[in-house]
């Protein structure tokens, strides 16, 4: 797939992607826009990225080796995590920070296995960073 260009559409990244990633990224957007609608969709980092008032919260990526992935962030600059506290009660992503979280799929199964858990998290993830202060 080449690297999105600036003002690149999700469909024009949807349009670059082999069937099993597009199957995957279309999950995993299903996922997102069901936990919160109204969320902001754009590409941004070379792939679909969600927005609350124009600050990303969660952002989609395709794997080097295969698969897809979900971020949970709070913006391209770090934050100060002071105060800031999360819980990912099904344990669905890592966290290499506090406001970090990452959740790989190598498969539209293992997508479709934590999907209600996926989407809570995602749901649960706006809520409190859109009350958090940045």
């Amino acid at each position: 797939m080449a690297a999105n260009q600036p003002g690149d559409t999700v469909e024009q990244f949807r349009a670059g992607l082999d069937a099993a990633t597009l199957a995957m990224i279309d999950a995993l957007r299903a996922i997102v826009t069901t936990a919160y609608p109204g969320l902001e969709e754009r590409i941004k980092w070379n792939a679909p990225s969600f927005a609350v008032a124009g600050d990303d919260r969660i952002t989609l990526g395709i794997e080097r080796k295969g698969g897809v992935r979900i971020v949970l962030h709070r913006g391209a600059a770090a934050k100060d995590v002071a105060g800031f506290a999360f819980e990912d009660v099904d344990g669905i992503a890592k966290w290499p920070a506090p406001d970090r979280g990452v959740a790989t799929f190598r498969t539209l199964d293992a997508i479709e296995s934590v999907w209600e858990g996926l989407t809570a998290l995602c749901r649960r993830w706006i809520e409190v960073t859109q009350d958090a202060q940045d």
